[in-house]
């Protein structure tokens, strides 16, 4: 009989997938937490012998590691439902870069707000924010700490723009949205970084906007600067399908063949959603350890292409998901991005088996944790408790024969009863544990409702 142990929380639940390589699923499981770490993960009868300061039974439910949403744009929490039925440029051009301009300190800060609500009770635990509107020290830092008021964890990829190159010119960014020159802009991330450096719970990274219009000094400043204050940087890479051909036509090279030439490329380096990349590209990416960010949702919403995702794993490249704001699919809903993942891949390929749930899953999860550099995204002993529990009762869920299929094909984010990180619970019971969420939806509503009184063309862009 084992000896007896102490914890500060064990969770019993149905099932409990861990998120490994060997598609491992624990029935009649339970997982013990002490501090901020798993201590133990095993069947109940494994754990019978951990006496805990709190037991939390959930028969019906599955435990998995928390989400790690590997791109988004908290500050365009006020604007869904806008927006429909444009590709991502003209959508740039007439409605977000447009709505980004207007954005004021308090309306980013009321939409980080917003959008960390929706993140916890859809079972995201970790958030990667490419904040682009506005981006001055305070705001930036206000962005912060909403995600990490909420109970997240995650970064802040604070947005570099500095002043418009000509690729920026011929694609039509209007010259407002270029507030800060180029040493402006480096300061600016400089100073947000040392207040929230390397090992935060909400880190500051250096994110250069756009790799294929961002000025190619800049670009190399801002990387300079994430191996200099020990971070990563993120970046828009490769989006559209004229992204390429435009930085090609301006600079003779593509734009990812550019980086790994200039020796821009390393493992610091998480590149949004990286769709429309040649093999030369791909082998560049996986020679340097680079990760990618892909947001399937997103890009089916935007028809922006299909991610060569195959290509990407089979190369060893890392690959997390990402639900990329909720203004362009307009739910932070990991569940719909995983089962989108497989739907485009088969729909790309023609080949049933070009993703499964198992490893659509692990792209949520467990890969969402190699790109970050956390240690989340697994259920281990040692790893930080970043634990998800799901419902799978109801009858869209029943009945559950394998329930990494369950979770990728039929839950959905209504269905997360439980997300801890960290050791403490952030949403349980149905109600936010960090904040009132009554305060965050109508603050959120009254910056939406004065935002588009600004500038009411917003309002007809659907």
């Amino acid at each position: 009989m084992a000896q007896a142990a102490e914890c500060d929380v064990v969770i019993r639940a149905g099932w409990l997938v861990p998120a490994d390589e060997d598609r491992t699923t624990i029935t009649d499981a339970a997982i013990a937490v002490t501090g901020d770490r798993i201590v133990a993960v095993g069947t109940r009868k494994e754990l019978a012998h951990w006496q805990a300061g709190r037991v939390i039974d959930l028969p019906g439910a599955a435990l998995m590691p928390g989400f790690v949403d590997g791109h988004n744009h908290l500050f365009q929490a006020l604007a869904k439902g806008l927006g429909e039925g444009q590709s991502i440029w003209p959508w740039l051009c007439n409605f977000m870069w447009p709505y980004a301009m207007e954005m004021s300190p308090s309306d980013a800060r009321a939409a980080a707000r917003l959008g960390a609500v929706e993140a916890a009770r859809s079972g995201i635990t970790t958030i990667v924010d490419n904040h682009y509107a506005p981006t001055d020290l305070d705001t930036t830092l206000a962005v912060a700490d909403a995600i990490e008021d909420a109970g997240l964890r995650g970064a802040v990829a604070r947005g570099i723009l500095g002043r418009r190159s000509e690729v920026g010119v011929k694609r039509g960014q209007p010259e407002p949205l270029y507030r800060y020159d180029s040493s402006d802009e480096l300061a600016i991330t400089r100073e947000a970084i040392a207040a929230r450096p390397p090992g935060s719970r909400v880190e500051v990274w250096p994110g250069p906007v756009n790799l294929s219009y961002l000025d190619q000094d800049l670009m190399a400043a801002s990387i300079d600067l994430a191996r200099e204050l020990g971070t990563k940087w993120h970046t828009h890479c490769s989006e559209g399908s004229k992204d390429p051909d435009t930085y090609l036509e301006f600079y003779g090279v593509r734009p990812v063949e550019w980086l790994a030439r200039e020796g821009l490329l390393d493992a610091r380096a998480t590149l949004a959603h990286a769709i429309w990349l040649d093999d030369a590209e791909l082998d560049a990416i996986a020679a340097a350890g680079a990760a990618v960010a892909h947001n399937p949702t997103s890009n089916a919403y935007l028809a922006s292409g299909s991610m060569r995702l195959g290509d990407m794993l089979s190369r060893g490249i890392t690959v997390a998901l990402g639900t990329d704001g909720p203004s362009c699919g307009h739910r932070q809903d990991p569940f719909e991005c995983m089962k989108q993942a497989i739907s485009i891949q088969r729909l790309a390929t023609l080949d049933p088996t070009a993703l499964r749930a198992s490893e659509a899953l692990r792209l949520g999860t467990a890969h969402g944790g190699d790109y970050t550099g956390f240690d989340v995204g697994r259920l281990r002993v040692g790893a930080l408790a970043d634990i998800v529990a799901v419902d799978l009762s109801a009858a869209h869920t029943q009945p559950v024969h394998d329930p990494h299929s369950t979770l990728v094909n039929s839950a959905v984010a209504s269905d997360v009863v439980l997300t801890m990180v960290a050791g403490s619970i952030v949403f349980a019971d149905g109600q936010m544990q960090t904040l009132d969420e009554a305060d965050v939806i109508a603050e959120a509503n009254e910056a939406a409702h004065h935002l588009i009184s600004r500038n009411p063309a917003l309002a007809g862009v659907s």
